[in-house]
């Protein structure tokens, strides 16, 4: 075994012994680490206008200290960007990471304070392939290069000490210079923010080296992939790569990318292991490669709350610790970081399968759904249900966005699903009833509207044409790094927009 993957296995060693503490002692881990919160943050502005010298427990937080939204904090995160000290965090803030999860032209900077940048999302980084060296200790990774595919940054216009970027790319410029010893490409070359520039220069770069492993958003990866085999006339990855084993990914669900990566990478014992990794954090890791949910992480510097969704839009909705949670329950997560974001609502809703360990999946977003009519679909079960009808009908999806179909006087509600296939179905109609019964299976709401077609009536689907979805990011300015589409909205926003692409020749 190689020296490297010696020393790397002798430090991962300690740092599994502690992650076994926080399975088995998740609240003790969460209130202390809330109390190193609270006694680091007590001399800022925030922590003296909440009194955090006085607070003695977890109750006495709650009831002090409000949940927030962006807007609420919004103020405050302009300040930090001037370069005011001591606000939400001791000490300035210098990288604001631009939050960039769906298309929305309204632009969010989270603050990211060097506490956070090395105790969690670098913290994250390490703890995969210190879990993933756990579970496969004959891995051969570390005598290769890891490929990411980074985005970008700039300096923000308020402060010439102030920088801003996309997550990926403030993790790249913050890491030290050791780390292009052990990635590909090298830092200037992944901060590109022109993307077929970076697509050109990436695939340059890695076609010469031996990738071992792959990180990124799956959606964007397999972009680069088709674009790498398509360059060098290959079949699949292992034909530029044959020791290629790992795909750490995040971001979006990776349900409807397993099948497009197995074909391009056609390895039995190739390795996927999700993350959950934010602008504000890094939340969670799996660590159990026949299972699909993952260990949410508590000794990060973020304390959790959670708040059950269907009491999430009432005025003062209660906020569960990790010690009063649930399994098989919706909850909208609640953080509070070591970069000052204090009682701040995410956007994001989880499900815990297991409350000892702590383990959960991502299944949505607060404010992407459609209960146009009460039917109150959710990404997860959108996720499964496409899953299923692809699965029946030996389909692939690329990408899709759904969106609700409003009653009129002379017709009935129902759901519309623009979607582009890597392979379509042979009989579109056969799919669209799969996905209509796949959908009443998991959501017992939709399958009452559905009764008898009396509420809503069966899905339209209608096949894209390849590209869509990638000309509708472009002339959004959002191709590559973070950015996703949308999967599910209660309006006909984004629905509209790709019609209208539709309708209009390519450029």
């Amino acid at each position: 075994m190689p020296l490297l993957t010696s020393i790397v296995n002798w430090l991962n060693t300690k740092r599994i012994y502690q992650i076994d503490l926080l399975r088995k002692y998740p609240f003790e881990v969460q209130q202390e680490g809330l109390f190193k919160l609270i006694d680091a943050a007590k001399n800022t502005e925030w922590g003296r206008n909440y009194g955090y010298d006085e607070m003695r427990n977890i109750a006495d937080f709650q009831q002090r200290v409000p949940l927030q939204t962006y807007d609420d904090v919004k103020l405050y995160v302009e300040r930090l960007r001037k370069g005011e000290k001591d606000v939400l965090w001791p000490g300035e803030i210098k990288w604001f990471a631009k939050s960039s999860g769906t298309t929305s032209d309204k632009s969010k900077f989270i603050p990211m304070s060097s506490e956070s940048l090395e105790s969690c999302h670098f913290r994250g980084g390490k703890d995969v392939l210190a879990i993933y060296t756990a579970n496969y200790p004959d891995t051969t990774i570390f005598r290769g290069k890891g490929l990411t595919l980074g985005g970008s940054h700039k300096i923000d216009n308020f402060n010439n000490q102030a920088y801003y970027g996309d997550l990926s790319a403030i993790l790249i410029e913050n890491l030290p210079f050791w780390v292009d010893f052990i990635r590909t490409p090298r830092s200037e070359v992944a901060l590109i923010d022109k993307w077929e520039e970076k697509l050109e220069k990436v695939t340059r770069e890695a076609l010469n080296e031996n990738v071992t492993n792959m990180a990124g958003v799956p959606s964007w990866t397999m972009v680069l992939i088709k674009y790498i085999l398509e360059k060098t006339g290959k079949n699949n990855l292992l034909e530029i790569w044959p020791n290629l084993e790992l795909f750490t990914h995040g971001g979006v669900s990776f349900t409807p990318y397993r099948d497009q990566f197995k074909k391009y990478i056609p390895r039995d014992d190739m390795h996927y292991q999700e993350t959950y990794n934010a602008s504000e954090g890094f939340f969670a890791i799996q660590d159990e490669p026949d299972k699909n949910d993952m260990l949410l992480m508590l000794d990060y510097g973020v304390f959790y709350e959670f708040i059950p969704m269907d009491e999430f839009h009432k005025e003062n909705p209660r906020a569960f610790h990790i010690g009063e949670l649930e399994t098989n329950k919706n909850y909208a997560i609640v953080i509070s970081t070591n970069s000052g974001l204090w009682r701040y609502i995410i956007g994001d809703t989880v499900m815990f399968t297991s409350t000892f360990p702590h383990k959960i999946i991502i299944t949505g977003r607060t404010k992407h759904f459609i209960n146009t009519f009460g039917e109150e679909i959710i990404i997860e079960n959108a996720e499964k249900a496409l899953a299923r009808a692809c699965d029946k009908t030996h389909a692939t999806i690329s990408d899709y966005t759904a969106g609700p179909v409003y009653m009129d006087t002379q017709s009935k509600g129902c759901h519309e699903w623009l979607i582009e296939f890597e392979q379509a179905p042979e009989n579109l109609d056969e799919f669209i009833n799969e996905l209509d019964r796949a959908l009443q299976d998991v959501n017992s709401d939709y399958e009452a509207k559905r009764y008898k077609d009396i509420t809503l009536e069966k899905p339209i689907v209608r096949s894209l044409a390849n590209g869509t979805f990638y000309r509708w990011l472009d002339e959004k300015g959002k191709l590559g790094g973070q950015n996703k589409v949308p999967r599910l909205t209660n309006n006909r926003k984004y629905i509209e927009e790709l019609m209208s692409i539709i309708e209009r020749k390519p450029k």
